[in-house]
């Protein structure tokens, strides 16, 4: 299943990604990731990654999420995962990410959580 994402903005400076298909080592997960860099870069400090439609991670799209997160806090943003499936769940919590990567059930709470409207 090829990797597909969509962004929606939330002005001023909040973006909701949502991911759909496998997060795993490809042409795809680059592409994704760039254009959650390009986000950072345009001053996005408030980041939701919707993983509701992604089914599976590898260790690839894992080291994606770590690198976003690292990007917020350079910038003294804030990320948050919503919509994990089982699979993923227990993929981060296995890696410990789960305690550094803040989940929550749906977009509605992460936007909640980080302090936006919408």
């Amino acid at each position: 299943m090829s990797l597909q994402t969509s962004i929606e903005r939330i002005p001023p400076e909040t973006a909701v990604i949502t991911l759909v298909g496998n997060l795993t080592l490809g042409m795809n997960l680059k592409m994704a990731d760039g254009q959650i860099q390009g986000l950072v870069e345009e001053g996005v400090s408030r980041m939701v990654l919707d993983l509701t439609a992604v089914p599976y991670i590898d260790s690839a799209g894992l080291g994606m999420l770590v690198h976003t997160r690292g990007l917020m806090r350079q910038r003294e943003g804030k990320l948050r995962l919503c919509g994990v499936s089982e699979q993923v769940a227990s993929l981060l919590k296995m890696t410990m990410m789960d305690e550094v990567l803040p989940v929550d059930a749906d977009t509605t709470a992460s936007l909640a959580a980080l302090g936006s409207a919408g």
